[in-house]
């Protein structure tokens, strides 16, 4: 069989056994998987082209036993804006999704236990913002003036059958902070430190907090879990 034929020739998906239609193949370390096999793995998960058959078929076991956890999630604190962490208290467990039907979406159901890290991501970047001239065009103020961007990520570490990590983002789009214009006696900018400005305000310090609490609970209630004193007062 010839490269053309080999490339319209039928394959059938190793796990659910339907025919795979053309371009719908998702390939396996030892086999194939078709698009609707391949929409039930999480989205936290990105090592299918390195996971074998018998590693996918155990993960979609997995994420069939996790509905009846989603059913039973009752959501007791919540951090994030589009994407959101869920903390299940009572259960202590917790899922991170941005799907508005759980049930449908089936977000994994993750316990403290299996929480190995917990960090914040902050990173930023500056634009400089200018003026228009008496000729329409744009120019720099003098002194130059700067608006900052923040985003505020968690990157969640995890020993967990299929996922090694979560990484989602707090703040749905950028905080932009634009320090107060004016000069100073000498002619020099009135915030001498723009960056520690933004970082004082009270719209990063929000985000800021909301970091440290997401850690502090995650990693608190995994040695909660790791040491047996979850239920103990």
């Amino acid at each position: 069989m010839g490269i053309l034929g080999k490339l319209f020739d039928k394959k059938i998906c190793d796990i659910c056994g339907g025919e795979i239609g053309l371009l719908g193949n998702k390939k396996l370390e030892n086999g194939n998987l078709c698009k609707e096999c391949a929409s039930k793995l999480s989205p936290w998960f990105s090592e299918r082209r390195h996971s074998t058959v018998d590693q996918i078929a155990e993960q979609l076991r997995l994420r069939e036993e996790n509905k009846e956890a989603v059913s039973e999630f009752n959501t007791t604190l919540s951090f994030g804006e589009s994407t959101k962490l869920l903390l299940d208290e009572e259960k202590k467990c917790f899922m991170v999704t941005s799907a508005r039907n759980l049930q449908e979406a089936n977000p994994d159901v993750i316990s403290l236990s299996q929480v190995t890290g917990c960090d914040s991501d902050i990173s930023h970047y500056r634009s400089e913002l200018k003026k228009k001239d008496e000729e329409g065009k744009y120019v720099s103020y003098n002194p130059p003036r700067y608006e900052y961007h923040y985003t505020f990520c968690i990157v969640i570490r995890l020993n967990h059958p299929y996922i090694d990590d979560i990484r989602f983002r707090l703040n749905n789009s950028d905080l932009k902070i634009e320090p107060p214009s004016g000069v100073g006696l000498f002619g020099q900018s009135a915030v001498t430190d723009p960056e520690g400005y933004a970082r004082s305000t009270p719209e990063y310090k929000k985000y800021e907090t909301q970091c440290s609490q997401i850690a502090d609970i995650l990693m608190q209630g995994r040695l909660r879990e790791s040491d047996g004193t979850a239920d103990n007062p």
